[in-house]
């Protein structure tokens, strides 16, 4: 045991190295695939290998590949940091290796999602008996929280899809604004439900509540409509109220994207955001992004348990599930998969190390400092701001497609800082997201005048 113990000794200062090198390394390695090819690829080897030589080589053919994602430089796509305390727990997740699907062989997996649930619906404003799931990403909880609004909605016209599936099933109508998220037609496709109707939106891509009326009083059928907490883009958020009046109106199930935006609701100063969220059906979020815990981890939650159980609960004789006399919680009722990681525990450390006070500095910080880079962008000749910016998005673009491409790729080759490029409106952009506990003005400034000092290579054109 010797051995597996200074393994591991050996691998936790190797990852305090990484962590400590995140202020000085570039944001975006300086290799190519091929390289990385060569360092990795290989035959297989014939006879078993040293687990000590094994990380070393890992290390030395794969960290030259890494991305420092956890940098608070990094202001590419909408990522966290991962925290110390959600970090440490991740590792003994791996540790104990629990398969959190159902109570007896995962006791404590169990309990700790239980007690996460309860803080996460009150800090987020949900109803206190909403169901949670711990999954991926909000990718998988898409597919399960439309796969609870498709067994509740064909369930309220009398169809039960578990057991005769949709083939010859009443038509489910599908309404999603028009810049929702590639997860959600994603999602969709997978539950067999097909392509989605396009609702309009306006210039900040909120979908139309107006529109959204129209559509739904065309005809009368089960409805699922898909509304969004925070575009990927601009970081608007779609009127949730008027879009809850028209979706109760309708009978309509209301599933929202809150991917990101969902954390403004532990906000006082950004809670308006999110105004009327409750009156949704489902809502998924990613705990690897504001909540900043390690990949993957996401979240789905429902405020119909039944349909949320009756979508995703699997039996076998062989398992030994709870009935209800314990109160325990079988995480197989509740998600796709079977088999799962425990994802629970770093959630739990997450909201634990925080606390309510500092998840909401964080997410203000955050806000303060996605304002901080608007206003000091704009000094930059030919820089525009094209969104409103209501929480930790900025989107902004050059006077041409050329100039703004030009200008983001000597940005990204230089290492210091990193960002995206992006399409709105017909013209090319750069995206800003500012979701990352380390991000201050100190990283903020910098990626500033990283932009003024490329800017200034580059002729207007």
């Amino acid at each position: 045991m010797s051995e597996i113990r200074d393994l591991l000794r050996r691998t936790a200062e190797i990852a305090a190295d990484y962590v400590e090198s995140l202020d000085e390394r570039p944001v975006f390695p300086p290799t190519t695939p091929e390289a990385l090819r060569q360092a990795l690829d290989g035959p297989l080897p014939e006879e078993p290998v040293e687990a000590d030589e094994v990380v070393s080589e890992l290390v030395a053919g794969a960290e030259p590949g890494v991305v420092a994602l956890g940098s608070g430089r990094y202001f590419g796509f909408v990522i966290g940091g991962g925290l110390p305390a959600a970090l440490a727990a991740d590792w003994l997740t791996s540790t104990w290796d629990q398969n959190a699907g159902i109570y007896p062989i995962g006791p404590s997996a169990s309990v700790v999602e239980q007690v996460a649930r309860e803080w996460l619906v009150e800090l987020l404003g949900l109803p206190g008996e909403a169901s949670v799931g711990f999954v991926t990403g909000t990718q998988l909880a898409h597919v399960t929280g439309l796969a609870a609004a498709r067994w509740h909605v064909l369930d309220d016209v009398g169809w039960d899809v578990g057991r005769d599936g949709l083939t010859g099933s009443p038509p489910i109508r599908l309404l999603v604004g028009e810049q929702r998220h590639v997860t959600v037609d994603r999602a969709l496709r997978l539950l067999g439900l097909g392509a989605p109707t396009t609702v309009a939106a306006d210039e900040q891509g909120r979908m139309r509540a107006d529109a959204l009326a129209e559509e739904l009083e065309r005809a009368s059928a089960p409805t699922i409509v898909c509304a969004q907490a925070g575009d990927v883009n601009t970081g608007a958020f779609d009127p949730l109220p008027e879009i809850a009046d028209a979706c109760e109106s309708a009978r309509a199930w209301l599933h929202v994207d809150g991917a990101f935006g969902i954390w403004a609701a532990v906000s006082p100063r950004f809670r308006h955001l999110v105004a009327g969220i409750e009156r949704a059906d489902s809502w998924t979020t990613d705990a690897h992004k504001w909540l900043q815990v390690p990949y993957d981890s996401g979240l789905v939650f429902c405020a119909h348990p039944e349909s949320h159980r009756n979508a995703m609960t699997v039996t076998a004789s062989y398992l030994i599930q709870d009935e209800g006399s314990r109160g325990v919680r079988d995480a197989v009722d509740w998600v796709p998969e079977f088999s799962r990681r425990a994802r629970g525990f770093a959630v739990y450390a997450a909201l634990r190390s925080l606390g309510r006070s500092g998840l909401t500095q964080l997410v203000e910080r955050c806000c303060d400092a996605a304002a901080r880079f608007a206003e000091r962008i704009v000094a930059i000749e030919g820089a525009e701001v094209i969104n409103e910016v209501v929480l930790n998005q900025v989107l902004f673009r050059f006077e041409s497609d050329e100039r703004t491409d030009d200008i983001l790729a000597r940005v990204q080759a230089a290492g210091r800082v990193w960002f995206g490029g992006t399409s709105w409106d017909g013209r090319k952009a750069i995206r800003v997201s500012v979701s990352n506990w380390h991000t201050g003005d100190e990283e903020v400034d910098l990626a500033v005048e990283e932009f003024r000092a490329y800017a200034g290579q580059v002729p207007a054109r």
